[in-house]
């Protein structure tokens, strides 16, 4: 993930003075790169110290190592394309084509981006832990409780013992008699929602595996997770905000899905069986 798509990611939850820093090294990119760390901070109005501490909660070591990753994101960069419209641009004046071809290119924009958010060995260690559950809580509300829901299935195809259930009391009660053997998964965009962050942490107290699947950055539910996987939506739209949300989050689950069937050939085979039993089916009412 480019150093300028975490600070986007990361914006709204930075305090005050880094909103402004992110806002200003957005808008003049080219110019930080060659910005020692003190004029940066009188051009922006904050102390030396704030533009360290902010590039250290990116993930490098200081503003040296931020100025380097900020280079080599602006070297790689491509112009961007005239069509590349972020999804909460959408007004009610978009006529059927402008409205479409900026969903596309905001679904794009946000599956690309949780793509580049997820390392190949988060993915791994979340398959591993789920190849040896003895059970599987999926926890979601609203809109992540429907990809929670169609996690569960896919799972359950593979001969997984996976529930999903949207009922916070429900949950808490499974989740009571859930051990060090089982996983909870959770998907929450925020990682802050009352009836998710409960489950995890009864979940935590109980010694269970736990998968957050949540926003990129630190939440409630990431702090208590053992695998995090992240989505970025980067909405910008109330009226729209859970379209691109659950696009990222089946992204992550749907990849995960295929490194279970790749995996397991003990998996693959209730898979196609599965499968068989619906074909079957379906070939009789015809």
């Amino acid at each position: 993930m480019s150093v300028l798509d975490k600070i986007e990611a990361l914006r709204e939850k930075f305090p005050r003075a880094e909103q402004q820093l992110a806002e200003y090294i957005l808008a003049n990119p080219q110019q930080i790169r060659d910005m020692p760390s003190q004029l940066l901070a009188q051009m922006v109005g904050i102390s030396q110290a704030s533009v360290v501490r902010f590039s250290q909660k990116l993930g490098y070591k200081g503003y040296p190592d931020f100025k380097f990753a900020l280079s080599d994101t602006l070297h790689l960069q491509t112009p961007a394309d005239s069509t590349a419209k972020l999804h909460g641009e959408i007004s009610l004046d978009d006529n059927f084509s402008i409205m479409s071809q900026k969903l596309l290119a905001g679904k794009i924009n946000v599956l690309q981006k949780t793509h580049a958010v997820n390392p190949q060995a988060s993915y791994e260690q979340a398959t591993a832990l789920l190849l040896n559950a003895k059970r599987v809580l999926l926890c979601g509300k609203g809109g992540s409780a429907l990809v929670a829901k169609d996690f569960s299935y896919k799972l359950q195809k593979l001969g997984m013992a996976a529930l999903a259930e949207t009922d916070t009391h429900v949950q808490l009660a499974n989740i009571a008699n859930y051990t060090g053997e089982d996983v909870l998964v959770v998907l929450s965009e925020s990682g802050e929602t009352a009836d998710s962050v409960k489950i995890t942490e009864q979940a935590a107290i109980n010694g269970v595996q736990i998968i957050s699947i949540t926003a990129y950055g630190n939440n409630s539910v990431t702090k208590l997770a053992g695998v995090k996987l992240y989505t970025v939506a980067d909405e910008s739209s109330a009226r729209l905000s859970s379209i691109l949300a659950r696009n990222a989050q089946e992204l992550v689950i749907d990849t995960l899905f295929i490194l279970l069937t790749q995996s397991c050939p003990q998996g693959r085979k209730k898979l196609a069986a599965s499968n068989l039993a619906v074909d079957t089916f379906l070939a009789r009412k015809r």
